[in-house]
C-alpha cells in the first residue's frame, strides 16, 4: 500500500504547532491533503536546522543543617493563681471605711476594711466585767473549799458540808473559765472588725463601699479578692500518649520524677516563649470522656506580667535529636500526598528526592526520612526545574534559620 492510500484512507490530519503548544484540526479534501503533504515534505527537505544549546538555569541552593535538636509538644492553657482568696467578714455591721487602693498589692496582715467596732468594743467590756465577777466568786469558793478540807478533818463539820463546798468551788472556777471565754470571743469580734489581708497578693476593686451592712451570715458579703503574684500556675491537658511518653521520659531522663520537666510559656501577645517553668502536678486519672490529663506547671511571676486567667501556649520537651537534618520549608514541595525536594548531584543536575518531614525546629524544618549530611537542596528557582536530572546552575547560599538554630541550642 502506498504512502497516498495511507492518506487518502483519512479525511482528518493534525498538524502541531510545537511553538505554542496548540493542535489544530480540520476537514479535508484527498487533493488538499496530497497539496499540504508535499509542501511539509518540501520543506522539510530545504531546512538546515541548527541545533540551539539551552544554558542550564540558575537556582539557589543550600546544604541541610544537620545539628541537634529538641523537640517541644505545644498545648494550650489558662494561667492560674497560686493562692485566690475571697475576702468576706467575719463579723456583721456596717461598713466604715476603706483602706486600700484598688488593684494595689497587699501585705499579709494589711488592714484593707474597717467595721464599725462600737459594739463589739461594748460586748468586751460587758464581757470583761462578768469574767471579773466570776474570778472574784471562784476565789471565794475556792477559799470555802479549803476550810472545808480542814474542818472535816477536825470533825467540826459534817462531810456532806465539805462536798458541796467543793462541789460549789469547781463550779465556780467552771464559771469563770466561761467569763474568760467570753473574753476571748469579744477580742476575736473586736479584732474582726478591722479585715486584713491574708495572704500576700494584688487586692482586686471593692465589692462593698463605705457605709453599707455586711453580714458574716451563710450569706457572707464578698469584700474583695486577692491573687498571689511571685508565682503563676498554667494549667493545661495533655493527651494520654504524650503522658505515657513523658513518664517514660521521667524515668529515664529524670531519675523517675516527672514532676521535673521543664516547661516553656508563651502569651497571645508573644511569638515565643519567654517564661520558664517545671511541671509540679499531674492529675491521678486519665478522663475517660477525652483522653486526657489535667497537667500544672509553676512559673517565676517576678516581673508581674503573668496574670490569672490569661490564655497561655505551653509547650514542653518531647524529645531530643542529636543529629537532625534539617532544611528551609520553602525547598519543601508537594506532589499530592507526598513531600519531595530537588537535591543538586555531584554532576550539577538536580534530582527529585521523597522526604518524610517532621516538626519544625526554630524556623527550620526537620527532615526525618529522605536526606542526609552534605545533600544540596534547591532553596529558590525550583520552578526552572523541568524535569528530574536536569542540568542547573546552583548558586550556593547558607541555609537561611541556620544561625538562630546553632544559638537557640548553645
Amino acid at each position: 500500500m502506498t504512502i497516498a492510500h495511507h492518506v487518502f484512507s483519512y479525511s482528518t490530519i493534525g498538524i502541531i504547532y510545537m511553538k505554542n503548544i496548540h493542535i489544530l484540526r480540520y476537514d479535508a479534501s484527498p487533493l488538499l491533503v496530497v497539496l499540504t503533504l508535499g509542501t511539509l515534505l518540501l520543506a522539510g527537505c530545504n531546512d538546515k536546522s541548527v541545533p540551539v544549546s539551552m544554558a542550564p538555569p540558575e537556582v539557589s541552593a543550600a546544604q541541610v543543617v544537620v545539628n541537634p535538636v529538641t523537640q517541644w509538644d505545644e498545648y494550650s492553657g489558662r494561667i492560674e493563681a497560686i493562692q485566690s482568696v475571697e475576702l468576706r467578714p467575719r463579723v456583721s455591721g456596717y461598713l466604715e471605711s476603706v483602706n486600700y487602693r484598688e488593684g494595689q498589692e497587699v501585705k499579709q496582715g494589711d488592714v484593707l476594711f474597717t467595721i464599725d467596732a462600737r459594739n463589739y468594743r461594748a460586748e468586751l467590756a460587758r464581757a470583761n466585767a462578768q469574767l471579773a465577777r466570776a474570778t472574784s466568786v471562784a476565789a471565794q469558793s475556792r477559799n470555802e473549799a479549803r476550810r472545808a478540807k480542814v474542818l472535816v478533818a477536825q470533825h467540826a463539820i459534817s462531810t456532806e458540808l465539805w462536798e458541796q463546798r467543793n462541789a460549789a468551788d469547781k463550779a465556780a472556777q467552771a464559771d469563770m473559765m466561761a467569763a474568760q471565754a467570753a473574753v476571748d470571743t469579744a477580742k476575736l469580734n473586736l479584732e474582726w472588725t478591722q479585715v486584713r489581708a491574708p495572704i500576700v497578693g494584688r487586692a482586686g476593686r471593692a465589692l462593698v463601699t463605705k457605709g453599707n451592712l455586711v453580714t458574716a451570715d451563710g450569706a457572707a458579703s464578698v469584700l474583695t479578692t486577692l491573687v498571689s503574684q511571685d508565682k503563676m500556675y498554667a494549667y493545661f491537658d495533655i493527651d494520654e500518649n504524650a503522658f505515657l511518653r513523658y513518664t517514660q521520659r521521667a524515668r529515664t531522663d529524670l531519675g523517675g520524677n516527672s514532676a521535673k520537666i521543664p516547661v516553656q510559656v508563651g502569651l497571645s501577645n508573644e511569638e515565643g516563649f519567654f517564661h520558664t517553668g517545671e511541671v509540679d502536678f499531674l492529675d491521678n486519672r486519665v478522663e475517660r470522656s477525652s483522653g486526657t490529663l489535667r497537667v500544672r506547671a509553676i512559673l517565676d511571676n517576678k516581673d508581674r506580667f503573668l496574670t490569672p486567667g490569661l490564655f497561655a501556649r505551653v509547650r514542653l520537651q518531647g524529645g531530643h535529636i542529636p543529629d537532625a537534618v534539617l532544611i528551609d520549608n520553602k525547598a519543601l514541595l508537594t506532589d499530592q500526598d507526598r513531600k519531595y525536594v530537588y537535591v543538586v548531584d555531584k554532576d550539577g543536575k538536580a534530582q527529585r528526592r521523597d522526604v518524610i518531614p517532621g516538626r519544625e525546629a526554630e524556623g527550620l524544618r526537620i527532615i526525618e526520612k529522605g536526606l542526609v549530611a552534605g545533600d544540596r537542596v534547591i532553596i529558590e528557582g525550583y520552578q526552572k526545574v523541568f524535569m528530574p536530572g536536569m542540568p542547573v546552575n546552583a548558586r550556593e547560599v547558607p541555609m537561611q534559620g541556620a544561625a538562630a538554630l546553632t544559638a537557640a541550642m548553645k
